[in-house]
């Protein structure tokens, strides 16, 4: 055989060796594949596992690794809205761990799975068809974390995947990053060591042509420019992601199903309906005497009548397609009335805020209150002090996932029925509700003081909704905390953009025109194309949220809402600072927090017998002891009248009656008060509590009971002193030390004067 052919014999061996895997995953009719992202490539296969699903996809970012399984069936009805349930579930064996509950295996749905779920449900929900509304399901299981890389931004990318490569139809894919900014530089898909130092936190979500659809993140005061840096970044690093998913779709994705598209509204029956609902429809919208509810009551009652005379027009029609043309055509109108006049149902035009009041100091017991008022959005937030022991601890599953360990700040958000005039049930929240707090107290958290004695939690109660009250919350949020003295750093306010848009019917992704509109009501939410939330302080932004319902936004869009909103934000804390600009000076009311060094042979008495004297302290007085080390506590105490009433009570528990200050290397007279098989128990002087001499300080010869040197109990025996132990607190004495030298000096306590000799 030649040299030439044998190299060639060797490069064809070797080219083998390296690629047999995908070979062999070709032959079986699977696929793996890596995106070559800038810093860690993403790794996404499919084929081998769950092929019972529609589509299945296994992505893996590090050693971090999560499963999607997508499965849909077509349903008899049609739902006006997609019906999508995204479940995302994190296993203890992931994190090479057992639950620590009482059966030993994962039980509910944590805080960090409903999050991370809400963020993978707003990420694809935009890109599924107009009529679709065949159940759809996404299963997002956790293999395998690597602590390094969090999870929820592998399991977009995996439910993009599975969703691509299914016969689902879906308007996908998208490709989903994180962002950082550390020291001023741009890192995307950062390691969690890397966010710790990082000024922002920042999830993007884009499909092609550079289209956003979704944004979630917090930070610590960016300034817009950086921001918007970062933003642009994020977005190009996820079109490398869009264009590998769409090549292995060409390649070997499922051909999509067809479904059953909802009947659209012919030319006629809209024409008609038009006829009946514009001139009153447009009358209500440009009525701005009217308010939620009675706009709300005027529309439907026009849309029923409107209805009535169309289905005694087009008797043959389905009442269920005169009554989506009656809809549509509202909507139109609506949306045109915007984009035509600048004017909103409101009267207000495109950047202009609603009405804002502001109160604090609502109820004087508590430690902060305070009501913040835009529009008919009106919040109650509240402030708690509690010790240290309050705080939120998470399960160690959840931080090896990237979620915090351990916080003493939470903000609680609550959407009781009255808030919309409705009935429901009371003592439940949803995922709306863990969501909306979750983004507050994002926006709040940069600005809390880091070394805060207490734990603080904050809660946001809606007392009437008419859009962005998780924004509302922020303002009231921000303002009951500085009337409870926390030192935050800046004040915060929050408000939501909103989007009126028209499309390229030939290229969707393309928007003609549109109007971006600054705090926006419930009605222009549920009729528009954005949500778009923005928290933040003055100097910068702590917080965002994005919601679309188109097939994604430019980037050019999203920077100039940011910008309107921004200057929105601002008038709003100027608002706020006329009610409170600054934290107050301790209140009266505050909680007192306190260090405790109790000696370390005094922690069992101060304790008591299994810590009776502890808990008798606590349900008199309130006060809690938290360790800090070992004989140190932090003592919490609701009020300083209580503090005072419980350190009259520990000075009780560490006081020794007639206890005389003992000489190091002296020699005392001790009493034999007990003979145990490990030496006996003494004590010095009256009233003191007995303490151990072991056998081997009892004689120079080695014993293995006291009985053995006939010692009783009641015997005096001579010891010497040699402190006590540092880390127990224990009596150091011996007997042994003075069986070679000659007693000099014997102290002996009397009852009557313990400090005289005799």
């Amino acid at each position: 055989m030649s040299s030439f052919a044998l190299r060639k014999c060797k490069y064809f061996l070797r080219t083998f060796y390296y690629r047999k895997y995908y070979i062999r995953n070709f032959l079986d009719g699977s696929w793996c594949t890596d995106v070559p992202l800038n810093r860690q490539p993403l790794k996404l296969s499919f084929g081998d596992l769950a092929k019972f699903a529609d589509g299945c996809c296994v992505a893996q970012l590090g050693n971090t690794s999560v499963l999607v399984a997508a499965v849909s069936k077509a349903k008899n009805s049609v739902a006006s809205f997609v019906p999508l349930l995204v479940e995302y579930r994190q296993k203890a064996a992931a994190a090479g761990r057992i639950p620590t509950n009482y059966l030993r295996r994962e039980i509910g749905t944590t805080e960090q799975e409903i999050l991370t779920s809400r963020v993978i449900d707003r990420s694809l929900r935009p890109l599924f068809p107009k009529g679709f509304s065949d159940e759809t399901q996404l299963s997002c299981n956790l293999l395998a974390v690597d602590g390094i890389f969090d999870p929820d931004i592998v399991s977009i990318n995996a439910a993009s995947a599975a969703l691509a490569l299914s016969d689902i139809p879906w308007n996908g894919p998208i490709g989903a990053v994180r962002v950082a900014l550390v020291d001023g530089e741009v890192i995307t898909n950062p390691t969690r060591k890397e966010i710790s130092k990082s000024s922002l936190n920042l999830i993007i979500a884009a499909t092609e042509h550079n289209q956003v659809v979704m944004l979630d993140g917090s930070a610590n005061n960016v300034l817009q420019q950086d921001f918007m840096k970062a933003l642009k970044t994020g977005v190009k690093e996820t079109q490398v992601i869009v264009k590998s998913i769409k090549d292995l779709q060409e390649k070997c994705g499922k051909p999509k199903r067809t479904f059953n598209n909802v009947l659209e509204p012919t030319p006629e029956i809209l024409d008609s309906a038009k006829l009946l609902l514009e001139a009153k429809i447009t009358g209500v919208l440009t009525d701005y005497s009217l308010q939620k509810v009675s706009r709300g009551i005027e529309i439907d009652e026009i849309k029923q009548e409107a209805f009535e005379q169309l289905k005694e027009n087009y008797s043959d029609s389905d009442p269920s397609l005169l009554y989506e043309a009656v809809n549509i055509v509202v909507k139109d109108l609506f949306r045109n009335l915007i984009m035509e006049t600048g004017k909103r149902c409101d009267g207000r035009g495109l950047e202009d805020l609603r009405d804002i009041s502001c109160a604090v100091n609502i109820f004087k017991p508590l430690h902060g209150s305070a009501i913040f008022q835009r529009g008919q959005t009106q919040v109650l937030c509240t402030v708690s002090f509690d010790s240290l022991d309050s705080a939120f601890r998470a399960d160690p599953v959840s931080v090896a996932t990237g979620g915090i360990k351990e916080k003493n700040f939470m903000l609680h958000y609550e959407f009781p029925p009255y808030a919309t005039n409705e009935i429901g049930r009371f003592g439940s929240f949803g995922r709306r509700e863990l969501g909306h707090g979750a983004l507050a107290e994002k926006s709040l958290r940069p600005v809390l003081p880091s070394d805060f004695p207490f734990t603080i939690r904050l809660t946001s109660e809606v007392l009437e909704s008419n859009g962005s009250s998780s924004m509302a919350s922020v303002c009231g949020g921000s303002l009951a905390l500085m009337d409870a003295g926390v030192s935050i750093s800046t004040p915060v306010a929050g408000i939501a953009m909103g989007l009126i848009s028209v499309s390229n019917p030939e290229k969707s992704y393309e928007i003609t025109d549109y109007r971006i509109l600054s705090d926006i009501l419930g009605l222009e939410d549920y009729l528009g194309d954005m949500d778009f939330k923005i928290a933040g302080s003055k100097k910068g932004i702590t917080a965002v949220q994005l919601d679309v319902k188109v097939p994604g936004l430019p980037l050019r869009v999203i920077m100039e809402a940011i910008q309107q909103g921004f200057d929105g934000k601002n008038k709003i804390l100027s608002i706020m600072n006329e009610t409170i600009s600054k934290p107050r000076e301790k209140k009266d009311n505050w909680p007192v927090s306190e260090k405790l060094e109790v000696p370390a042979h005094k922690v069992s008495q101060f304790f008591g017998l299994g810590g009776s004297n502890t808990k008798k302290l606590r349900a008199e007085t309130g006060v809690q002891l938290t360790t800090i080390e070992n004989n140190i506590f932090s003592v919490f105490a609701p009020n300083s009248e209580a503090m005072a009433e419980a350190k009259e009570i520990i000075d009780k528990l560490l006081l020794e009656e007639n206890a005389p200050e003992l000489v190091f290397g002296a020699i005392y007279t001790a009493k034999i008060m007990e003979i145990r098989d490990i030496g006996v128990m003494v004590t010095l002087y009256p009233n003191m509590k007995p303490t151990l001499l072991h056998n081997s300080q009892l004689d120079q010869r080695k014993i293995q009971h006291p009985s053995a040197l006939n010692l009783e109990v009641g015997q005096e025996i001579q010891v010497k002193y040699f402190g006590r132990d540092p880390a127990s607190g224990q009596m150091r004495i011996s007997r042994k030390a003075l069986q070679s030298i000659p007693s000099s000096f014997v102290h002996n306590f009397v009852n009557d004067n313990p400090n005289e000799k005799k």
